[in-house]
């Protein structure tokens, strides 16, 4: 053990010496891409031929009774599989990499670089409607988090690391490079600096590469725009956007509705009977909630539509242009519920993929409504693309991330302007109601959003241990007036704490108040320090954080605070200190 730590403080004396910081940066970036890229095609093809292995053979004009068992199996896989080895909640991956950044130094557990993956395979390969890009985003993140703690790298570059492993996978599973990138800025809040954006870029190209030579074009999707743009459907493009900003707010609040109902059943085995019922249930009934749903939007992308009711008991209705807009509806509406049920219930996934299935349906929803007073009036394809850029905007508060995602995994950057249309307007429509993203609402509720908050964020790398200042003269309360003089003639501050023998902190005195009388001698036996005393109108204790001392700054005109441990004075901390800190690690932040 000796030997191998001696190694590695060698390697690390000779890594400093002989490579620059920024260079060594470049080189993990890149090994992390490659490693992050590879998990993705992992969990994908494992997830794909598990689908195809459990469906093949399945005809497409008859129900299958086996959509009733397949969900509720994977779901129990995962519990038993989390309760049994991982023994730690391992779902919403992309909340928990934001707390990690925010409240735990960018610290992902190690079981993180593998346990999501398993999980999601099993939940997502048997049907569980979710998606997989949360779960392996956090195993992305988990590889960047864990390589930067191994290598004993600051919390700067840890989290950075972090952030090339989530944009590493992201780009992988979509081959998506840019999109991969814009996700870190734009959901991870990563600062836009030329030192972070160069190791992004390279482990987002590193992780698209790798998919592309080992997985071949077809990532998830293989459609091109071939519909020309036509200025004249802008204000559908208007509607569209509305519209997705409203069904982006029912996903949010039903979302959270109904995780909140399953939270408050303690019983994990009754957690999983309810959850895996609802999604059986849902999923015998329109088979189009089973998995991801990437192949029914591929299918709507290639005008083939009808394909959402292969499987399914209503299959017969798709020839009625009427029932087939209401059952659009019905499966737009129950994919939520199947997606929350899933997670809630004990599966594990993500809603990048809910999103995008719904947005497409949304847009094809509407392009197909308008088509029924003036046929062929609106390119249904170009729509459900549009829509689903707009879900995304909406339910994730990414709109660059949408319209570059769905740009590059469709090669339609001649499509831009739709795009932009579509996922600005359902952004702006959802802020009108909510103004934090499914991902960051849990940990808004909880005071924990810290990264979209960048003072905060500052505040929370200041630990008030290290600006504790202990050079203050104390005094008893019992103290005379002469007394005081001469602990004033010893100390080179201004302020003078009262405390008892046992420490107790009972006020302060301040050389300004007692200066009308510091140079009458005949005072010095006859006036007491209790008599001078009085109790600042703030306090700090000593396990507050940052956050709070600097509230309490702004709204008291002190420039120093008696710092407490449970009454028991300790020292002072200092406005001037807790500024000159905070300027110190803002320009560690913002260096290039």
């Amino acid at each position: 053990m000796l030997t191998r730590l001696k190694f590695f403080q060698k390697a690390h004396y000779w890594r400093l010496k002989y490579i620059p910081h920024n260079k060594f940066v470049i080189i993990l970036s890149l090994a992390v891409g490659l490693m992050g890229g590879l998990a993705a095609i992992i969990l994908k093809n494992t997830v794909f031929y598990t689908h195809e292995l459990l469906t093949h053979g399945f005809a497409a004009k008859k129900f299958n009774l086996l959509y009733l068992a397949y969900p509720f199996i994977g779901m129990l896989l995962t519990v038993i599989y989390v309760k049994l080895f991982v023994r730690d909640n391992i779902g919403h991956g992309i909340s928990r990499i934001l707390y990690s950044i925010s409240k735990n130094n960018s610290i992902l557990r190690s079981h993180n670089t593998y346990s999501s993956m398993i999980g999601s395979t099993l939940t997502v390969g048997f049907g569980g409607s979710v998606g997989l890009e949360a779960p392996i985003a956090l195993t992305g993140a988990a590889i960047g988090s864990n390589l930067g703690r191994i290598l004993r790298l600051d919390y700067k570059t840890v989290t950075l690391l972090v952030a090339c492993g989530a944009s590493a996978a992201i780009a992988g599973i979509f081959k998506a490079p840019i999109a991969g990138v814009i996700f870190s800025l734009e959901v991870l809040m990563i600062d836009l600096t030329m030192s972070s954006l160069v190791p992004l870029l390279v482990s987002a190209v590193t992780g698209a590469t790798l998919a592309s030579i080992l997985m071949g074009k077809n990532v998830i999707f293989a459609f091109t725009v071939s519909n020309p743009f036509e200025l004249g459907n802008i204000p559908f493009y208007v509607l569209l956007g509305v519209i997705c900003g409203f069904i982006s707010l029912y996903f949010t609040r039903a979302n959270f509705y109904m995780e909140g109902l399953f939270q408050k059943i303690n019983n994990t085995t009754l957690r999983l009977v309810i959850g895996g019922t609802i999604v059986s249930v849902l999923i015998f009934l329109f088979p189009s909630l089973f998995g991801e749903g990437y192949r029914e939007l591929t299918a709507i992308l290639n005008g083939n539509g009808d394909s959402l009711f292969q499987n399914s008991l209503f299959y017969s209705v798709s020839n009625n242009y009427i029932l087939f807009l209401f059952f659009l509806l019905l499966i737009l509406f129950s994919k939520v519920i199947a997606m929350t049920a899933t997670n809630a219930g004990g599966g594990v996934g993500g809603i990048f993929a809910p999103s995008l299935f719904m947005g497409g349906i949304t847009g094809f929803f509407v392009a197909r409504s308008v088509n029924f007073f003036e046929p062929s009036r609106l390119p249904e394809k170009n729509f459900a693309l549009a829509g689903m850029a707009g879900i995304m905007a909406g339910v994730m508060h990414a709109p660059l991330t949408a319209i570059f995602l769905i740009a590059e995994i469709t090669g339609g950057y001649s499509f831009f302007i739709p795009l932009i249309i579509t996922s600005t307007v359902s952004y702006l429509t959802i802020m009108n109601f909510e103004p934090h993203s499914l991902y960051t609402k849990r940990l808004a509720q909880q005071g924990e959003l810290i990264t979209h908050h960048k003072d905060k964020a500052v505040l929370t790398r200041l630990s008030i241990n290290d600006l504790i200042e202990k050079n203050f003269k104390t005094i008893s309360p019992e103290a005379s007036l002469g007394d005081l003089v001469k602990v004033v003639t010893e100390s080179k501050r201004n302020v003078f704490p009262v405390i008892k023998p046992d420490r107790t902190f009972l006020g302060v005195v301040f050389i300004n108040d007692i200066r009308n009388i510091i140079f009458k001698p005949e005072l010095y036996e006859t006036t007491f320090v209790h008599q001078l005393m009085f109790m600042p109108d703030a306090c700090v204790e000593i396990d507050e954080t940052m956050e709070d001392v600097a509230q309490k700054f702004q709204t008291s005109s002190n420039y120093n605070l008696p710092v407490l441990d449970k009454g028991k004075y300790v020292g002072f901390v200092s406005k001037a200190n807790v500024f000159a800190a905070y300027r110190k690690i803002v320009k560690e932040f913002s260096q290039d």
